[in-house]
């Protein structure tokens, strides 16, 4: 349970410092971060308040016969992508957006949501981002309305380590774009990016990023499910724009 509510917390800590998501005591997430063999249940009460992301893993879980919604599979499918997240139904996949997205919705709106499932769209983060915010406006701060910018912030995206220096990083990384009306990425650029986790980075490695954060380091494997799953989310998302 450890490693996979370590993992949850290195993707919600971003957005939680900004007030947008998850309970108000940031200081206290960003401690089990900095003593990464302390966590235990108060981590996970916190992360159980994350009102988003945590229905979501209880849904992966439930759909692939795991017991522990944050057992690191089931994390690593909702914020990166895997194949658990082809193992949940769509009409489970229903039935829990009905449940907690139809009364914050209008009818047309839910309509198109709801419409997305028999094509393949899937319990991930980046779809959550671009076809349920956009639609219900579930970030905690009003601030944060979703346009282009703040979607491009607010979804998991990857990028490729130039150099590091202290807490800071820079990487090559593809910014959102909409072009004709669809979504899509543009030409890498170099940007700069906060590295606080306990993270061994070099030039050449590539890591995940979530609100100019860097949250883990990217293997192939997860590197190509991150990619994957952010294709599928941006192209059910362009039927709709």
């Amino acid at each position: 349970m450890n490693d996979g509510l370590l993992l949850f917390a290195k993707y919600a800590y971003p957005p939680n410092l900004l007030g947008y998501c998850g309970p108000g005591d940031s200081a206290a997430l960003r401690g089990y971060l900095q003593e990464a063999s302390r966590a235990d249940s108060g981590l996970k009460e916190l992360a159980q308040h994350f009102e988003g992301a945590y229905p979501y893993l209880r849904l992966i879980a439930h759909e692939n016969g795991i017991a522990d919604p944050f057992d690191r599979r089931v994390v690593e499918a909702y914020w990166v992508g895997n194949e658990l997240l082809d193992r949940v139904g769509a009409a489970p996949f229903f039935e829990s957006l009905v449940s907690r997205f139809r009364p914050r919705m209008s009818g047309r709106s839910f309509s198109q949501l709801a419409g997305l499932l028999p094509h393949g769209a899937r319990p991930h983060h980046n779809f959550h981002v671009f076809d349920v915010y956009r639609r219900a406006g579930l970030m905690r701060d009003d601030r944060a309305l979703i346009a282009l910018e703040r979607m491009d912030q607010c979804r998991v995206s990857w990028g490729r380590v130039v150099s590091v220096q202290g807490a800071a990083a820079v990487v090559q990384r593809s910014a959102l774009v909409l072009r004709d009306g669809r979504l899509g990425l543009g030409e890498p650029s170099a940007v700069s990016v906060v590295c606080r986790a306990p993270l061994e980075l070099a030039p050449g490695d590539y890591v995940s990023l979530h609100w100019g954060w860097v949250c883990d380091l990217l293997d192939r494997r997860t590197l190509a499910g991150l990619v994957r799953a952010t294709r599928r989310s941006m192209a059910h998302a362009s039927t709709t724009l």
